[in-house]
C-alpha cells in the first residue's frame, strides 16, 4: 500500500508551538513513529510538510499521478477555510483521512468547522500523534474492504 502523509502549516514548529495544546513531540519524532509503523506493515510512505497552501495542493495532485492508495492529511489552519484543498482532494478522489493532534471540537468555535472533512472518508481528532497511526489503520481497513 502506498500512503502519503501531508502536514500543513506550522506543524514544523511542533514541540515548540503551544505544547499545552499540541504536546512536546516534534514533527520529526511523529514522522519517525509513522515510518516505523509503515515499515512494520510493509507499506510505502511519502511524508511532506509545507506552510504553503499551493504546495499542499501540488502534493495532493502529485499523489494522483503517483497512483497513491491513500492520503492522511493534517491541513492545520487550512482546515477551516481552504476550499482549494477540499477541491484538490475531491478532484483526485484518493481515499483521505483528516487528522488533528488536538480535539478541534473542544477548542475555539472557528476550529469546529472543517471545510476539508466533506472531501475525506473520515476525520480523527484529539489523539495526538497516535491519530496518524489510527488514520493509517483506518485507510488499511477501508482499502481492504474495497478489494473484498
Amino acid at each position: 500500500m502506498n500512503i502519503w502523509i501531508i502536514h500543513g502549516p506550522n506543524l514544523n514548529f511542533l514541540g515548540t508551538r503551544e505544547p499545552e495544546i499540541y504536546g512536546t513531540q516534534t514533527l520529526e519524532t511523529i514522522n519517525e513513529q509513522i515510518k516505523t509503523y509503515i515499515n512494520e506493515q510493509r507499506h510505502i510512505c511519502t511524508i511532506f510538510q509545507s506552510n504553503s497552501e499551493g504546495q499542499l495542493i501540488d502534493k495532493i495532485q502529485e499523489a494522483y499521478q503517483a497512483d497513491v492508495d491513500g492520503i492522511v492529511i493534517n491541513p492545520a489552519a487550512y482546515t477551516h477555510y481552504s476550499y482549494a484543498i477540499h477541491d484538490a482532494l475531491k478532484a483526485v478522489a484518493i481515499p483521505t483521512i483528516e487528522v488533528h493532534l488536538s480535539a478541534i471540537h473542544t477548542r475555539e468555535s472557528f476550529r469546529h468547522i472543517s471545510v476539508i472533512a466533506p472531501a475525506c472518508i473520515g476525520q480523527i481528532s484529539g489523539f495526538g500523534s497516535k491519530g496518524y497511526i489510527l488514520a493509517i489503520q483506518a485507510l488499511e481497513n477501508h482499502l481492504a474492504e474495497r478489494t473484498d
